[in-house]
């Protein structure tokens, strides 16, 4: 789940970081909305459906690693994987499919950035793969990879220069 207390978040990143507390685990807060939980199906019954998610696979934490951020992802075509490897001083989880890499982030990496094509950011680590598996494990207890350097890595294989929103935080 995030740090920030959930008044300083939007309802839908409210809701989302209490579907993540939940699938990994974490205490349920607040009320359950069954409408709106229709769209989460895998989210309540991952485990029945093997982590599938209307054609998407959740990206699993390996035993052992702590969340305490919730998870989401950053996903590159395969051909920029190496690259972005040899460049990242500490990776966290990586996992890859045939066509995409995929870097674990804490939850809400994506405020105040724009990342750029042809990268995907996934919020809850759902991502449209098929059948991803974990090639790099960090060192440490928590599986992400440093938001940031990711970041800058790939606005560099895209061609183009960071761009930080300059609208403030709510509640800043």
């Amino acid at each position: 789940m995030t740090s920030l207390p959930a008044g300083r978040l939007s309802r839908a990143r409210r809701h989302e970081a209490g579907a993540q507390s939940r699938a990994y685990g974490g205490p349920q807060k607040g009320p359950q909305h069954g409408a709106h939980n229709g769209a989460h199906t895998g989210e309540q019954g991952g485990e029945r459906n093997g982590g599938r998610n209307n054609g998407r696979v959740r990206l699993p934490v390996p035993p052992g690693l702590s969340t305490p951020l919730g998870c989401d992802a950053v996903g590159l075509p395969a051909r920029h994987g190496f690259r972005m490897m040899a460049h990242l001083s500490r990776p966290g989880c990586v996992f890859t499919d045939a066509d995409w890499w995929w870097w674990l982030v804490p939850a809400e990496s994506d405020l105040g950035l724009v990342w750029p094509q042809p990268a995907r950011y996934v919020p809850g680590a759902y991502v449209p793969a098929t059948r991803p598996r974990l090639i790099h494990t960090p060192e440490g207890s928590a599986p992400y990879t440093p938001p940031i350097p990711l970041y800058l890595m790939v606005c560099r294989v895209a061609g183009t220069a960071p761009a930080w929103s300059t609208v403030r935080h709510q509640g800043s």
